[in-house]
């Protein structure tokens, strides 16, 4: 009987030693008078329990998109735009002309018709005149394909152009283009551009822009010759008082190639020029 109560006496003291050191290397001790003095839990209040969303509700926040999924039926939505990218007073050696880059379109962000505007204008004469009727459809992110038709005006006879492309947003934030036109009698022509935004503040934006075109054969009657044609470099520093109304400075350098830079200086022309320009972007 003595061993039994010496045995449970040594086991005992064995258990409480083992729980104080437990607690000294936990780093938690937890005095009785704490432990009793832990104030007692109290519970949150209910939640208050909302009512089921009706049909109608349901209906409002969760349209039918009509069998389509909802990426298809974001797109699908229809809207009118118009963007003026130019609207400019340009000065070159004494003479000040209106240049103007325009178009309105119809449609979706997969599908838009855009009817444009390109032209310059000095002394009340269209110098030049190009009118586009152009489809754009997306065919993979940021790059649509371009399907229509284009009119040149101004000096010398009107020519009239099939038109198919591809325009998109390029590595490196590019936005660049090549469209490829089919004219009456065997012509053909291709123009590639090139633009790039640096945003210097959060309203100050650079703008340099580049675009070349090419012809398949000679044009007399408007001065344009085989080859490699002609290319515009342009450099404008625009102010955003509003993303639809930023005015601009800059400058622009134009020259022509080849044969067509021939046919100028035969007809007393430079084959290329610098001058200033000024002027408003507008779009809604």
């Amino acid at each position: 009987m003595k061993k039994i109560i010496f045995t449970l006496g040594l086991l005992t003291t064995s258990m409480t030693w083992a729980e104080e050191d437990h607690s000294q290397h936990s780093g938690h001790v937890m005095p009785p008078a704490a432990v009793s003095a832990a104030a007692p839990v109290q519970s949150l209040p209910d939640a208050p329990v909302l009512p089921p969303p009706t049909a109608a509700e349901l209906a409002a926040a969760f349209p039918d998109p009509g069998g389509m999924d909802m990426q298809t039926h974001m797109g699908s939505s229809r809207s009118v735009f118009l963007q003026v990218d130019q609207l400019e007073a340009s000065h070159a050696d004494g003479d000040t002309a209106t240049v103007w880059e325009a178009r309105a379109g119809w449609g979706s962000a997969s599908d838009r018709l855009w009817l444009g505007s390109t032209g310059e204008r000095t002394h009340d004469t269209s110098e030049s005149l190009e009118t586009s009727l152009l489809w754009n459809h997306a065919v993979a992110r940021w790059w649509d394909t371009t399907l229509g038709v284009r009119q040149d005006g101004g000096e010398g006879p009107s020519r009239t152009w099939a038109a198919i492309g591809m325009q998109g947003l390029a590595p490196g934030f590019f936005d660049v283009g090549i469209t490829a036109f089919a004219g009456e009698s065997g012509r053909t022509a291709l123009r590639l551009e090139a633009e790039y935004e640096a945003r210097l503040t959060n309203r100050l934006i650079l703008g340099p822009a580049v675009e070349v075109n090419l012809y398949g054969k000679d044009d007399p009657d408007r001065a344009i010759g085989a080859g490699l044609s002609d290319a515009e470099l342009g450099l404008r520093l625009r102010y955003e008082i509003r993303r639809e109304i930023a005015p601009y400075v800059g400058v622009e350098w134009s020259t022509t190639f080849g044969d067509t830079a021939d046919m100028a200086r035969a007809a007393g022309a430079d084959d290329g020029e610098a001058s200033a320009v000024a002027g408003i972007r507008l779009w809604y």
